[in-house]
């Protein structure tokens, strides 16, 4: 037999719709960053005539960071 089933939902999107909440997430992450807290990870880096490539790296779903796009 199964415990009870627990559903959390995530609600980023509707966070979105909420100036006040847009504005104190991005100070929370501007915050984090100036102070090293928090140091995003880049797995790639690819100019835009790359653009093609860089898809091809996302969609293969391995990479750990993020993908970046340069102009």
């Amino acid at each position: 037999m199964t415990g009870p089933l627990t559903i959390h939902r995530y609600v980023g999107f509707e966070l979105l719709a909420d100036p006040g909440a847009v504005r104190r997430i991005a100070a929370f992450l501007a915050a984090g960053v100036r102070s090293g807290t928090m140091q995003p990870r880049i797995d790639s880096v690819f100019t835009l005539a790359d653009i093609s490539e860089a898809h091809r790296h996302l969609d293969k779903g391995d990479q750990i960071g993020k993908i970046v796009v340069t102009v």
